[in-house]
């Protein structure tokens, strides 16, 4: 039986972490959904296309080879990894992702990666609210605006009083947008991450999925 795990929450709430390792021990494919967005905004801003042109960014988003891997990321045969999660991407990514014409090409693809991969761990802000409402498991992570400042500026550096203030924008502009915004599901698992050991957090998670799914224990 297909397994889907929807985990969504802000910027910096341990999602990609969590979500890689919760994946490797149900021995499922991994999706983060906010690097499709992010070598969206890539590849516009390399062709110095307007992002808030709407129908070019979205030309984009519908033509481009896009290829995912648990670790990396390319979009039209350029390796976009490690720029995806530079600054530049970051603070656009926000206007790429309020675009309803991107999103449904972007939950469309992702949608056929569940399908091809029968299942996954997938990861970003509507996967359980939108993109898979019938999910094994829907999660909610979050931790207090510090934590996560911090840890960004532990992955990518920066100032963290700078890095609070950009997530906070990002946390309005993501709640407030009318497509698919940012938000909790009333039958998703909230979960704070700010002090609790990743481990742990997993264990957690690799419960709640046993108890949806009792069929997991034989894949993992």
């Amino acid at each position: 039986m297909k397994i889907v795990v929807a985990i969504d929450g802000p910027a910096g709430a341990g999602k990609s972490t969590i979500a890689k390792a919760l994946a490797d021990q149900l021995k499922l494919r991994y999706l983060d959904t906010g690097a499709m967005y992010r070598a969206v905004t890539f590849a516009a801003l390399d062709r110095q296309v307007e992002l808030n042109d709407e129908q070019a960014v979205a030309k984009i988003a519908r033509e481009c080879i896009m290829q995912i891997d648990d670790d990396s990321i390319s979009i039209d045969g350029v390796d976009a990894t490690k720029a995806i999660r530079g600054q530049e991407v970051t603070r656009a990514v926000s206007v790429v992702a309020t675009n309803s014409l991107v999103r449904t090409e972007l939950r469309n693809r992702q949608r056929r990666w569940v399908d091809e991969n029968s299942g996954g761990v997938v990861e970003g802000r509507d996967i359980g609210s939108v993109v898979f409402p019938d999910a094994t498991l829907k999660v909610y992570l979050t931790a207090s605006p510090m934590v996560r400042a911090q840890r960004r500026v532990a992955q990518s550096g920066g100032d963290v009083d700078q890095i609070a203030r950009e997530i906070s924008e990002r946390d309005q502009r993501d709640s407030s947008r009318s497509d698919s915004p940012l938000m909790k599901t009333n039958d998703s698992i909230t979960i704070d991450t700010s002090n609790r050991p990743i481990d742990e957090v997993v264990m957690q998670l690799r419960r709640l999925v046993s108890q949806n799914e009792p069929a997991v224990d034989a894949q993992g």
